[in-house]
């Protein structure tokens, strides 16, 4: 029975779950934050985690008994999760790196032999879905996934997005989509496959050469593709095109069927097919759509490495999108100086809503990618803070105000972190400021191997906080699309990864650098940039790689402490100092011109 509006509350709500689950024979509900597609940000109608629990960060996994329930979430959101599920019954389970597991693990603990898990496998992966058998099994405990319980408790679910699907312009695309099409099915080919099924909405927007805005901060749309050996088919909602659009497809090999066909279309394949499917980005619900006559083989999906391998072309629009929203930050940091220097009220949400006006302004601005993070002080340790209307901070007194912010332009997604000191700051907030700076320069400077897992990169960050006795809860780096997700695979520059063949590390590769300290109650530090692997020169003992820093924003010299620095580190400093003054300087003027002056002077001992 729907629970009717009055009456929603994370409390009720688990209450009406209980008693559907009972309705249906259900032991426990595994709710993660998923959607059909393996994505991050997701569309309302799939947000039931956050509708359920009250948690609405972007990451956890909500498992419910009659007797229990329990959230997973890391490091970074212990200190909203436990706000957020006050009196809800839910428990706070914080997980450590490493602990993917806990939740299955937990299940297999409090279930006794012969119980049943549901979930809905329509946003399960296959590949999650065998994990959770690996620790349910051996129990006798079985699963069930194949309803939605919270279609029957939740009223007025969000339907699916509407949005039009539109071309990326051709002038910021470097490989035709028939091109990018041929590419991987040679890649099907040596798989031995001849047919792919691609859910992953990103591997979509790239491979078609489209772009919707169905996802929050991220320019993609509701599909699947299905590519055979001389065609393909996507699979999106009707009115999504328009003929002209659709007609572009067609004489591109692309036939256009209804998002709500997949399923149907994959159980129609003949006997004789080979597909291809990405367990780990599949929901569990299309592969079982598959017939048992077709052969299917199990690999990483190829389109998600070729993705994140940038071409000098598009590497060349996203320099470009850098030094636009370079300009829109000199222009808001401007603002937010003199600001607080004098009587005007300037708030957490004031800096939301300025950084994204002063790039609003600028060439190719299309939206956030994500949601801006304005910490002060004590907010700034906690690494996803979000202010709301009804919880924010005036930015007043002294301390530190961390921003993490970017944007999707046409030419190139940004992700940048900045921390500005406020008022008066003391001798340990510069030695917090100097150690993250020192581990952004290490890892910055570093050349490496070519092929080497990503994430072994990530201990050269790290050593100087190490040094310091310092260490933080998330990874260092994470890929960047092209104008596409802000959090993309398959490289991740986190110690606690798996190692695979497609993290390593390739030239073209967009990914963040982003070491940080965080002192709860006091204050949190990060500095961000983008960089992107560049080939060095060539070397006896192999190929090299090398960082290209793509982010153009000063780094606050007032914060540091210049004794911890030593000299290769303030060249690095004055060094990056000087290319930003340089290729920004021809797009600002007045106030802007003058802070990127001010913040952009060499250091010196």
């Amino acid at each position: 029975m729907p629970l009717s509006e009055s009456s929603q509350t994370p409390a009720t709500r688990l209450a009406a779950l209980r008693e559907a689950m009972r309705e249906q024979g259900i032991d426990a509900w595994w709710l993660p934050s998923s959607d059909p597609h393996s994505s991050e940000y997701l569309p309302h109608h799939w947000q039931g985690r956050a509708w359920l629990s009250g948690f609405d960060g972007s990451v956890g996994t909500l498992v419910i008994t009659q007797q229990a329930a329990g959230l997973w979430v890391d490091s970074r959101y212990w200190v909203q999760a436990e706000q957020q599920l006050a009196g809800s019954g839910i428990e706070l389970m914080k997980l450590q790196p490493g602990q993917a597991q806990r939740p299955m693990q937990w299940l297999a603990e409090q279930l006794p032999a012969g119980a049943t898990v549901g979930f809905d496998g329509a946003v399960v992966s296959a590949a999650s879905v065998r994990q959770m058998e690996t620790h349910l099994a051996p129990k006798g405990i079985r699963w069930e996934g194949h309803r939605d319980l919270l279609d029957a408790i939740w009223p007025d679910r969000p339907a699916l997005p509407e949005a039009p699907v539109r071309a990326h312009p051709s002038d910021y695309v470097d490989t035709a989509r028939r091109d990018k099409l041929a590419t991987l099915r040679q890649e099907m080919e040596a798989q031995g496959a001849d047919t792919h099924l691609v859910s992953t909405l990103d591997d979509i927007a790239w491979l078609t050469n489209l772009r919707g805005s169905d996802v929050d901060f991220n320019p993609v749309f509701l599909s699947h593709l299905l590519v055979e050996a001389t065609r393909a088919t996507l699979f999106v909602a009707p009115g999504k095109l328009d003929d002209a659009l659709a007609g572009e497809l067609a004489d591109d090999g692309i036939d256009v069927a209804d998002y709500a066909l997949v399923a149907e279309h994959l159980a129609g394949l003949s006997a004789d097919a080979c597909l291809l499917i990405d367990p780990a980005r599949v929901s569990l619900a299309l592969t079982e759509a598959v017939p048992e006559g077709v052969t299917v083989v199990e690999a990483f999906q190829p389109s998600t490495l070729t993705k994140s391998r940038k071409s000098d072309r598009d590497i060349e629009h996203v320099r470009h999108a850098m030094e636009e929203d370079g300009a829109a930050l000199c222009a808001f940091f401007a603002w937010l100086e003199d600001a607080l220097a004098s009587d005007e009220t300037v708030t957490e949400l004031n800096v939301d809503e300025r950084i994204t006006a002063a790039r609003a302004e600028r060439d190719g601005f299309v939206s956030r990618s994500f949601a801006t993070i304005a910490a002060f002080n004590a907010n700034g340790a906690l690494p996803h803070y979000h202010a709301t209307p009804a919880a924010h901070s005036v930015i007043e007194g002294d301390g530190l105000l961390l921003i993490d912010s970017g944007a999707q332009y046409l030419g190139g997604t940004t992700d940048i972190t900045r921390v500005v000191p406020v008022g008066e700051i003391d001798a340990a907030h510069r030695r917090d400021f100097t150690q993250v700076l020192k581990g952004t320069i290490a890892l910055s400077r570093a050349q490496f191997p070519r092929g080497i897992p990503s994430a072994q990169l990530d201990a050269i960050a790290r050593a100087p906080l190490w040094a310091a006795g310092i260490d933080y809860g998330h990874g260092t780096g994470h890929g960047v699309g092209y104008f596409l997700n802000v959090h993309e695979g398959p490289q991740v520059i986190a110690w606690y990864a798996s190692p695979t063949p497609q993290s390593a590390m390739q030239p073209g590769m967009i990914t963040s650098i982003e070491p940080g300290v965080y002192r709860p109650g006091q204050w949190g530090v990060r500095i961000e940039n983008l960089v992107v692997n560049r080939s060095a020169q060539p070397s006896d003992f192999g190929e090299f790689l090398y960082f290209e820093t793509l982010t153009l924003c000063p780094i606050d010299t007032r914060a540091i402490d210049i004794a911890l620095l030593d000299d290769a580190e303030i060249a690095w400093l004055n060094a990056y100092h000087a290319e930003v003054r340089q290729r920004l300087m021809p797009k600002v003027e007045g106030p802007a011109r003058d802070w990127l002056e001010r913040r952009t002077t060499p250091i010196a001992r």
